[in-house]
């Protein structure tokens, strides 16, 4: 049977398992558009640009999250209390201590970002450090610690690339039908060609949704994912579940988060915002205190 104790290398699989889908995905749509406009070069295009944008993000996406965020490192001679609390949690967790971050903000959420383990970055904003108990405080840095020993950071930064690609791929052939003289005229295989551009023309409307729908759910899937294994690293659901619950409560909204980083919080730094639960960014707060609360470590 399955325990909390074998979940992060399962983990792992999944994130690589996504990733490959997801670039599978990005390369059919780009095979359908160069199929549609009767030139390979698209499809060429879409396979090494993808690959290339996908690691080449996920190499720098510490030093970009933290910029938009404008995060300020702290150390262990400035801020000795939130040092030890995640140096505690790290070498319970078997993980390498992350560079420690803090944003100026009295909005209470947090995020992890960086490569890998060993290049990991915790952040914290000011508000989460003032107006959470330590067990609460305690919960919150085991939920982002238990993303940086996942992988998850790897996967969110890798999917926000291509999700953004396909959009990109899907207005770049909108612009080719309308202003580029549309499919080539000169393909033998007329009929062939003509059901995959209308095909092309119907994924250039759909696969960008889609593409944000599978961010989405991967996204929200993670956040149970973390939240559990946060709270088998600290041994106190109750801790976690509080600190969720003070965090959706809280009505400030964090004035650095933007579209491009909500996902990677530990909560929807938007506050007031009524969206579909198939376009949020995060599971609904009340389903992870449920799941928390149900759990028996």
């Amino acid at each position: 049977m399955p325990t909390l104790y074998n979940q992060a290398d399962k983990n792992v699989r999944l994130t690589w398992l996504y990733i490959t889908g997801f670039l599978v995905f990005v390369i059919a749509v780009g095979y359908v558009f160069a199929s549609a406009l009767n030139s390979s070069g698209i499809l060429y295009f879409a396979v090494i640009f993808s690959i290339i944008m996908s690691f080449g993000s996920y190499w720098w996406s510490d030093k970009i999250v933290l910029a938009m965020s404008s995060a300020k490192p702290i150390t262990l001679e400035n801020n000795r209390e939130i040092y030890h609390l995640v140096e505690n949690l790290c070498i319970t967790a078997g993980l390498p201590l992350p560079r420690i971050y803090i944003i100026e903000d009295s909005s209470p959420n947090a995020f992890a970002t960086g490569r890998d383990p060993k290049h990991a970055v915790v952040c914290l904003t000011t508000g989460i450090i003032g107006k959470l108990e330590k067990a609460e405080l305690e919960g919150v840095i085991a939920h982002e610690l238990s993303h940086v020993g996942n992988r998850d950071i790897l996967l969110s930064t890798v999917v926000v690339v291509l999700v953004g690609f396909i959009a990109l791929l899907a207005d770049w052939f909108r612009y080719s039908m309308w202003f580029g003289g549309g499919r080539s005229r000169n393909n033998n295989d007329g009929g062939l060609q003509m059901i995959f551009f209308v095909l092309a023309i119907v994924l250039s409307i759909l696969a960008p949704i889609a593409g944000v729908l599978i961010q989405l759910a991967i996204s929200r899937k993670r956040e149970f994912l973390a939240d559990a294994d946060g709270a088998l690293l600290t041994r106190y659901p109750e801790g976690l579940a509080r600190a969720l619950e003070k965090i959706s409560a809280d009505p400030t909204p964090l004035k650095e988060a933007n579209r491009a980083t909500a996902h990677l919080f530990i909560a929807n730094p938007f506050r007031g915002k009524n969206v579909s639960k198939l376009f949020m960014t995060h599971p609904p707060i009340e389903d992870r205190v449920k799941a928390l609360r149900n759990m028996d470590v």
